[in-house]
């Protein structure tokens, strides 16, 4: 094994697909980051990496995880596979940074909790934009007291999530796709954060209607916290309406949006005419693909990332978190705190991890946390159909790090 530097963290990296493309700039750029081995089934993916970071690729997730320079990793491989995938490494006594969703089920999400305590190694769950900067600062002022307890809270964002290319089974809800897996996932997360993290009552609606398309693109939930707030979360990704507009045309990204990409997606799509055709699209613009652009130069201007417009109702005040800051609408006056620009995008996130693998330190989003959104979403999936009332099970109480 290389000699350890403590304010580096060596990485590893199973799936080398879209989420791995919107990590990567904020692994290039932070400095306690090193990328030493990749691990994904398309070749083109491999060769690319092995390219940009001159480190080691490997045909299977076990061989990069023998590799004794990996002290954790990072794991974007799709949804299904998050389960087993955590379990593998936490069995090599690795750390684990897994994209949301956690996974699919309750019993899956309880397995990876187990193996990584069993092998005591941390597992983090993200990125999701609970992690914002913007959110945490709402937090902090919840925190603070100052504007009383939250009692209400709206979440609304309209994207054009289910017209980008697809591979079959993303399109399948029993596999994991659709809006309440991929989207719901950081939605619920927030609202979470902030109304405490303990929902106990669920009722939902989910919308499916483009049979092109036959999984959820729309829902709306009502959740009801443990203490009396209440929150409610809408979400539709069928490309018309996009609420980016409520964020000063700041895209999710944090990045300027432009009038002319309007429809973008669904023009894309148009150049397919089967699955196959759409699945090849989606390899060919993810890293080493065909189409694949390579850019992780950040940005002149660069704004907090964002999942649509968001409204917290304390007693005393109402927060609407921006890209840009805070606007805190009070008994008597209007408040606007400016956050500063951040540096590299989603650096929350290697706060966290780096914060629990160098100094043992509990993480926010850690797999009970994770574990507890889960329960919400599946709630969402599961009122939807009944037209009941949904109880999830276990919540976890937000709890700050110190």
């Amino acid at each position: 094994m290389s000699d350890q530097n403590p304010g580096t963290l060596r990485l590893g990296v199973v799936g080398l697909g879209r989420a791995f493309t919107l990590m990567l700039p904020t692994f290039v750029h932070d400095s306690r980051i090193q990328l030493v081995g990749a691990t994904d089934p398309i070749a083109a993916a491999r060769a690319q990496f092995a390219s940009d970071f001159g480190a080691p690729v490997y045909e299977t997730i076990d061989a990069l995880c023998a590799n004794p320079d990996v002290e954790a990793v990072y794991i974007a491989s799709p949804h299904q596979f998050h389960a087993d995938h955590v379990c593998r490494v936490a069995a090599y006594g690795k750390h684990a940074l897994v994209e949301k969703p956690m996974a699919l089920t309750l019993e899956e999400c309880t397995r990876m909790v187990d193996a990584t305590q069993r092998a005591g190694v941390h597992l983090i769950v993200g990125h999701s934009h609970s992690f914002n900067a913007p959110i945490k600062r709402c937090r902090e002022i919840i925190d603070s007291g100052v504007y009383g307890a939250v009692k209400m809270i709206t979440a609304l964002n309209y994207t054009d999530f289910l017209y980008r290319p697809r591979r079959p089974e993303e399109l399948d809800t029993q596999a994991g796709g659709g809006v309440i897996h991929s989207q719901a996932t950081h939605q619920i997360d927030i609202v979470r954060l902030l109304g405490g993290g303990l929902v106990h009552s669920v009722r939902a609606h989910t919308g499916a209607w483009d049979a092109s398309r036959p999984t959820e693109g729309a829902y709306s939930a009502l959740l009801g916290f443990e203490g009396g707030a209440f929150a409610s979360s809408t979400y539709s990704g069928y490309g018309h309406y996009d609420s980016d507009e409520l964020m000063d045309n700041i895209s999710e990204l944090g990045q300027d949006k432009r009038a002319q990409d309007y429809g973008a997606a669904r023009k894309r799509l148009e150049s397919t005419t089967n699955a196959a055709e759409e699945t090849a699209l989606k390899a060919a613009r993810n890293y080493g693909g065909s189409l694949y652009v390579p850019n992780t130069a950040l940005p002149p201007k660069l704004a907090h990332q964002h999942f649509g417009q968001l409204i917290i109702s304390c007693e005393k005040a109402d927060l609407r978190p921006s890209p840009t800051g805070i606007a805190i609408y009070a008994d008597k006056q209007k408040i606007t705190e400016t956050l500063p620009e951040p540096k590299i995008p989603r650096i929350e996130v290697i706060d966290e991890l780096f914060a629990a693998v160098r100094y043992d330190r509990p993480a926010i989003h850690s797999g009970e946390w994770a574990r507890a959104t889960t329960a919400v979403c599946l709630a969402i999936l599961e009122s939807a159909r009944t037209g009941q009332d949904f109880q999830p099970g276990l919540q976890v109480a937000y709890a700050s790090t110190p």
